[in-house]
């Protein structure tokens, strides 16, 4: 088991940026596939970003492609979400999540580990 913990979230202005912190403990980071989900209230659950064991392949949602980078640190048991160009729809809380089976994952079933989430309020 991996247990996950979000930081970074806060307040920004419309045109702003912020970046999001994936922390993981419990269980070797490389061998989990990482992904970034965000929630609205009334709304569901709704996939961001998603990143290989590697590194190498990244996935986007087409409603943050372009704005949002993933990235991921292995020695640093951190993967990262690089938020610009944010606008008051981005406003969410924002989950990270772990799984082993896939190389990417962009459904929210498809995940085996969650962290409690960090909040983002985007201002206009």
């Amino acid at each position: 088991q991996v247990q996950l913990v979000e930081s970074g979230g806060g307040l920004v202005q419309a045109g702003g940026s912020l970046r999001l912190s994936c922390a993981a403990s419990g269980r070797t980071f490389s061998a989990y596939g990482m992904g970034w989900f965000r929630q609205a209230p009334g709304k569901e659950r709704e996939f961001v970003a998603a990143i290989s064991r590697s590194g190498i392949s990244t996935y986007y949602g087409d409603s943050v492609k372009g704005r949002f980078t993933i990235s991921r640190d292995n020695a640093k048991n951190t993967a990262f979400l690089q938020m610009n160009s944010l606008n008051p729809l981005d406003t969410a809380v924002y989950y990270c999540a772990a799984e082993l089976a896939r190389v990417i994952a962009t459904r929210r079933s498809e995940y085996d580990y969650w962290g409690q989430g960090t909040q983002v309020t985007v201002s206009s």
